[in-house]
């Protein structure tokens, strides 16, 4: 007897508290993927790590015994200049030299990159005037670019999804719960190879030195915002057309980014994905008019419709890709 007390009063907290423990898995559940790709990463990339250190301890000391005039620390002192000098984008290869960072479409392509958050890092602000305005212009361009992102998805959504979504609903009498799966499963997929398979083909075409791997792994990097900087397109000295590859490359870039947000908040939409996501949400409280409306008295049939309007409003808002209209007020009277 006392056990199944318990076990009811554990159930009841349990429910009671079920947003908590659910969040309280998630940033869990959060933690161990941090440290399940620290661990893989670790393992697989320390290796190769490994051997470049070998082979670059191995030419530095050829090159020593080769060319005795020159000290260690001079070699070392010469390395130096030249990775910073790397680190901002400028090499001192010969091959290289002729590839200006700062030309307009170089810049046009840097802005990008810096407004859209991807953030390469293979060209950076070299002089303090360069660095300041960079900050203002980030301060500024960043939440217009949401804004603008923000605008151009709300607008796109409405002709590719919703629309789509409630045609064949209406139209041809499928759930739209069905169709909504279905759709974005589908719409998924065409921008995956629109934005992904098709772009890595160009790019493994135009880079000389990328593979097929390569160039969807730089996709990928690029329209998730991660932008790791390992791989830049039109960076190569023999690179044809490059003034016109980096402006194509940064429409791709701000198109792929609409599209990947398209597709995201097609998803968002969903009906499983919003009770799932409801989950790890916490609980609104409830209106002090709604909480208390049984202690009041005065209550009028205004009042109470009024209250039923909006919950048919919420209910409508909960359901996907339905848009709420607002209600319209007439001012004159019925004449019988």
């Amino acid at each position: 007897m006392l056990q199944s007390l318990a076990g009811c009063s554990c159930v009841r907290l349990v429910e009671r508290h079920r947003s908590a423990w659910c969040f309280a898995f998630l940033v869990l559940g959060y933690l161990l993927y941090l440290v399940f790709g620290a661990v893989v990463f670790s393992s697989v990339e320390l290796p190769y790590e490994d051997l470049l250190r070998q082979e670059l301890r191995k030419l530095k000391r050829r090159f020593l015994e080769e060319h005795e005039c020159l000290s260690e620390q001079q070699l070392e002192q010469f390395l130096r200049r030249v990775l910073e000098a790397s680190n901002y984008g400028v090499s001192v290869l010969g091959n290289a030299s002729g590839n200006w960072n700062w030309d307009f479409t170089s810049a046009l392509f840097f802005a990008s990159t810096v407004l859209s958050t991807t953030g390469y890092g293979h060209t950076v602000p070299l002089s303090d005037g360069g660095k300041a305005f960079c900050i203002i212009y980030s301060v500024i361009g960043i939440p217009f670019t949401l804004l603008f992102l923000t605008a151009v998805v709300q607008r796109i959504i409405v002709y590719v999804t919703r629309r789509p979504v409630l045609y064949f609903h209406i139209r041809w009498g499928f759930s739209k719960q069905i169709v909504a799966i279905i759709h974005a499963v589908i719409l998924g997929f065409v921008t995956v190879s629109c934005f992904f398979f098709i772009p890595a083909a160009v790019f493994s075409v135009m880079e000389d030195d990328w593979n097929f791997l390569e160039s969807f792994y730089f996709c990928f990097i690029s329209l998730s915002t991660i932008g790791l900087g390992d791989y830049v397109p039109g960076e190569g000295y023999n690179q044809k057309f490059r003034e016109l590859y980096k402006i194509g490359i940064t429409c791709y870039l701000l198109l792929g980014l609409i599209a990947m947000l398209v597709v995201l908040e097609t998803f968002c939409e969903l009906r499983e994905l919003k009770r799932f996501r409801k989950m790890f949400y916490v609980k609104k409280d409830k209106e002090e008019d709604q909480v208390h409306i049984v202690e009041h008295d005065q209550l009028s049939f205004s009042s109470i419709s009024d209250q039923a309007a909006s919950m048919k409003e919420d209910e409508k808002a909960n359901e996907p890709f339905v848009t709420v209209q607002p209600a319209t007020y007439y001012d004159g009277s019925i004449n019988n």
